[in-house]
């Protein structure tokens, strides 16, 4: 029992000087909002479902408002983007404090050709994004032939 080592770590985690901690702490400090963090793999969450006549997909997206946000598909394929622009000023005591950011991330996701693009709904409620995607109507293709 006395060598048992926590999941997660490894030998050379037992000698960590504790700089990481640092590190990270800076990069959470001028990185404070949440859905905003540096790492290249964080992005906005999502969830698709395939129902019988439509796809339904669940963006979540807190802090972000509509006009930040533009769906679009083509060829069967829709993207939801996030682009976002902040701005702050504040002057006190003859200091000027001015800071600017700007973020945008992207998901895509490959639905099929059977996506009936004109009749899209989308609707953001208190930082959930459902867009709703109805299936075409399948076209029976299928002609029978006669023997002679």
């Amino acid at each position: 029992m006395a060598k048992l080592i926590p999941f997660g770590t490894s030998p050379s985690s037992l000698f960590n000087t504790g700089f990481g901690e640092f590190y990270n702490m800076l990069d959470d400090f001028f990185t404070d909002i949440k859905p905003y963090k540096s790492s290249l793999r964080d992005t906005f969450r999502l969830d698709v479902k395939e129902n019988e006549n439509d796809f339904s997909v669940v963006a979540d997206l807190p802090g972000i408002k509509k006009e930040e946000i533009s769906i679009s598909v083509d060829e069967g394929r829709l993207s939801i983007a996030v682009n976002r622009n902040e701005e702050s000023e504040d002057s006190k005591d003859n200091y000027l404090h001015k800071e600017r950011r700007s973020c945008s991330m992207t998901r895509s996701i490959y639905l099929g050709e059977n996506t009936d693009s004109g009749s899209i709904k989308a609707k953001l409620e208190e930082g959930v994004l459902t867009v709703t995607i109805p299936k075409k109507a399948k076209i029976d293709t299928r002609v029978n032939v006669e023997i002679e």
